[in-house]
This record gives structure tokens, sequence and C-alpha cells, in this order.
């Protein structure tokens, strides 16, 4: 089979003035199947550039049939689709991606361009359509940035079965895809021997999603799958250590040169592989023991396997892909010059710039007669953890050195020790500080959040979005969750 797509006709059309409608009947416009859109998206700091790579025609619409129209106004970008014939808006989803993020770097500041691979899920149309890209400018308005018409019925898309000796378990279902909320876990870095570990890890991290609200409270809205195809050799690439793994998702730490940011730039291999099972949200299990992962709102999350903070950092990611969650936390450092333009609201729910004290994001959830902006115990925690941050950088550094010079494991055993050690005492250390808070467990406007010391804020004292640990979601992002699992799961009334 020819599997080149052809230059579709480019539609130069203004649509900026669409609006949201979420009435649109499912059955008028599409088929129960999925079209996957592939594309590259090349982009610095002032560019993006985008071109369609390949068209696929995947198993059944994962997705709400009733919401179709994405009314969250997250995300860096937003995918829209339109009736070509009536202009009518008939999809759309906001999402972030890697290749966003890198246009925060210094790399695209100092205008180097970069190639990423994406794809766009959408339920699969039974006539022509705009697949159309839009992009947030600096004060976070939406303005269409690419379009291109779609023939549903051409030849060029692919309808065969592209990839095989891929294994499929039911971790947890609870009824028909269509209005339940889909999960695809991908093991990355499992061998053929490990095949085992990856269907007890499977189950171990099903139970770790259930065992926390308000996944626990909305366990039946949920099926849970894991997808395996197994890789050659076991873990995952450590760059700083010049250690690389041949592995089915190429994924790696270090990513956008953060030493725990561990993420994959091989989408078309991760898509593949999750094509086998319909799915909402896409994780990747990455069989490691290593503290990292990443997590990208409406694109896929990781995390490694076996470390102290797993069910921290498996919490906390899905929180970031599933419901678009910002961090918390300001203290470390990042690979972002400017990620949040300043004296620009977020569209994160969880964190705000408190532009208007009178109007709080979430006034709603906010204790009785709390101060706004809510004074809070800042400089005391700031000078704790930026020690700590700065002696477990030294304490990694010592690590990969002792990998990459290929010292005695024992050695090396015992610097990563040290490292679990140091990371464990200071969690607990901040614990105890944040809960002699008088604030601690009121929702107010504390300042520090979004990776900055000023002029971001989050909702409460503490909270998984904010440090590592056993804790629960403040109140704002355990309901902006419930609103994403109603998105999916049924109708919303207006």
């Amino acid at each position: 089979m020819i599997k080149f797509l052809p230059v579709f006709i480019i539609i130069c059309l203004s649509l900026s003035t669409a609006f949201a409608q979420n009435n649109v009947p499912f059955d008028k416009y599409f088929e129960d199947a999925t079209l996957r859109i592939d594309y590259y998206h090349i982009a610095d700091s002032e560019t993006d550039i985008f071109t369609v790579d390949k068209l696929y025609r995947q198993g059944i619409w994962a997705g709400n049939k009733k919401n179709l129209v994405d009314e969250f106004n997250q995300g860096r970008y937003y995918v829209k689709i339109y009736d070509a014939e009536s202009d009518k808006l008939i999809f759309s989803k906001g999402f972030d991606s890697y290749c966003g993020e890198y246009k925060t770097s210094d790399p695209a500041m100092k205008g180097i361009k970069r190639t990423y691979h994406e794809s766009a899920l959408i339920p699969f149309p039974r006539k022509l359509i705009l697949f159309t890209i839009e992009m947030r400018d600096r004060q976070n308005v939406l303005h269409p940035i690419f379009s291109q018409s779609i023939k549903p019925d051409s030849v060029y898309v692919i309808q065969d079965d592209w990839l095989n000796n891929v294994k499929v378990y039911e971790a947890h279902i609870s009824g028909q895809p269509n209005d339940k909320v889909d999960i695809a876990i991908v093991g990355e870095g499992y061998t053929m021997t490990e095949q085992y570990k990856f269907v007890q890890d499977l189950k171990y991290y099903t139970d770790v999603l259930f065992n926390h609200e308000p996944y626990k409270s909305q366990k039946d809205k949920f099926n849970v799958y894991g997808v395996l195809r197994s890789s050659e050799e076991s873990g995952t690439d450590e760059p700083r250590a010049n250690i690389y793994r041949s592995t089915v998702l190429n994924s790696t730490f270090n990513s956008m040169g953060s030493e725990r940011y561990l993420l994959t730039e091989d989408n078309k291999s991760v898509r593949d592989i999750a094509a086998h099972v319909p799915y909402d949200a896409l994780l990747i299990m990455v069989n490691h023991k290593r503290y990292g992962g990443g997590g990208i709102y409406n694109s896929f999350l990781t995390f490694t396997s076996d470390n102290q903070w797993k069910d921290y950092v498996f919490i906390h990611e899905f929180g970031h892909s599933f419901a678009g969650l910002a961090d918390e936390y300001y203290t470390s450092s990042t690979a972002y010059s400017e990620f949040y333009p300043q004296g620009i609201e977020p569209t994160e729910p969880n964190i705000t710039a408190l532009l208007n004290p009178d109007e709080v994001k979430w006034e709603a959830f906010l204790s009785k007669k709390i101060k706004v902006p809510t004074p809070w115990e800042k400089a005391g925690y700031d000078s704790m953890d930026i020690k700590y941050q700065k002696i477990r950088t030294e304490v990694n550094d010592k690590v990969a050195s002792l990998k990459r010079e290929r010292a005695p494991a024992e050695e090396i055993q015992a610097a990563e020790a040290e490292s679990e050690e140091l990371s464990l005492v200071h969690a607990k250390k901040v614990d105890k500080f944040l809960e002699s808070s008088k604030y601690y467990g009121k929702v107010g406007v504390f300042e520090g959040a979004g990776y900055t010391s000023e002029g971001l804020y989050r909702p409460m004292i503490d909270c998984i979005m904010f440090t590592k640990g056993d804790k629960p979601f403040c109140k704002v992002c355990e309901n902006a969750i419930i609103e994403v699992i109603k998105h999916y799961t049924e109708k919303i009334s207006k």
C-alpha cells in the first residue's frame, strides 16, 4: 500500500469568529470510529509551522458522543474540526505539546527551530472537514494558525493493521468506551522476559489510581487497559550518565535539559502501540527505578515504575495530562525561560496571577473571611527548600558522574541511596513545616506557584501538585478533575 499523503488544499479562512456548540449530533457528522491525524510541528519561540504527515482509521471512538466541543478553555493549542460545507464547529479539544514547551526554552528564544511529531484523535468524519489548529498569543487569546481540508474517503487514509506483536491487558473495565474515561497504559522498557512484571505493575498502578480521590469515588466511570510491545533492552536512556537503552518508545531522562524530566519524542511509536485500544488518556509506564516523569495536557504522561516516590509521580503527572493542572511548586529549576508571561492569567484551573483580587478564579472554594492574597510562612519555606535543591543537585550530579565513569556497582548504589534518603528526609521536613501553618487545610490565595516565586498563586498551602508525598489534591484541583471526568462520561447541563 502507498502510504504517502498527498498535498491537500490549504484553506485560508479565518475561523476565529466561530462559536462553541455543544449540541453537535454525532451520527450526522461522524462514524463510530477514530481518525488519527499525524502531523509535524516545527517551531522556535516566534514561529510555528505545521504539515500533515499521515492519516489513520483506527477503532471505535473512545470519547463521549455528546460532549464533542471542549469548553474548558485550557491548553496552549486547540484542535478544531469544522464541517466544510457549513463551517459549523463539530469537534474541538484543547491540548499542550512537547513542542509548545520547547518554545519557552532558551534555544527556542535564540531562534533554533526543532521538529516534533504530534497526533490529533478525532471522531471519524462522514464528509469533508477542515482540520484547524489554534494557538494562544501572549495574552492567551486563541488564533487560527493552520487549516487544511481532509477528505475521509481518501485512498490515503491508512486502514490496515500496521503493527504486530502488541499485547493488550484489561486492568479495569466498567462499561462501553463512549461513556467512560478510557486510559491506555503503554509499557516502555519491558523486555520479553519482563512481561509478567508489566502485568504486575499495571495492576499496581490501577490500584494506586483508584485508591486516590477523586478517582476512588469515580471508579465506575473508568476503563483501564495495558498495552505492551516488548523492548530489546530494559529501562530508559540516562544521557547524563551516558546510558542508552534500545526501547520501543525511545524515552529519555533529561528532556528539555531537566534531569528528572522523562519524555519521548517518538510520538508515532507511542500512537501505533496505543492504537490497539480505545483511549481518552495516554500514559507511558517506564520500567525504571529512578525518580522521574512528565505530564503534558491532553497529550501523554510518563512515570517510572519503581522509585520510592512512584505513587506520587503517577498521580501528580496524571493531574497534568488529564485535567490540565499546573505545577504549584516554584523553587525547583526548570528549562523554561518564561512559561507563564508576567501579568497574564494562566488557563490552568489551579494557579492564578490574581490580576483582580476581588474576582478570585476559585472564589467558590475560598475559606470564609480569608485574606486575599493569603499570608503564609513563605520566607521560611523558601530558605529551607532552596538549600535542599542545591544539595540535591550536588548529590544527583555525583550519581550521574559515577554512572558515566562506570564506577563499581556498590559505589553507585550507595550514592543513589544517599539521594533517596535525602529526598525522603526533606519531604518529611516540608510536610511538618506546612502542616504547622495556621492556614493549613484552608483555601486561599497563596503566593508561589507555576515555577514562579512572585506573581503567581495557588489555592492551598499544600497539594500533591505542590510537594511530594502521600497527600490529597487540594479542593480546587479535585473539582477540576471531577469536571473533566463529567466531560467524558455524561452530558454537561448548561
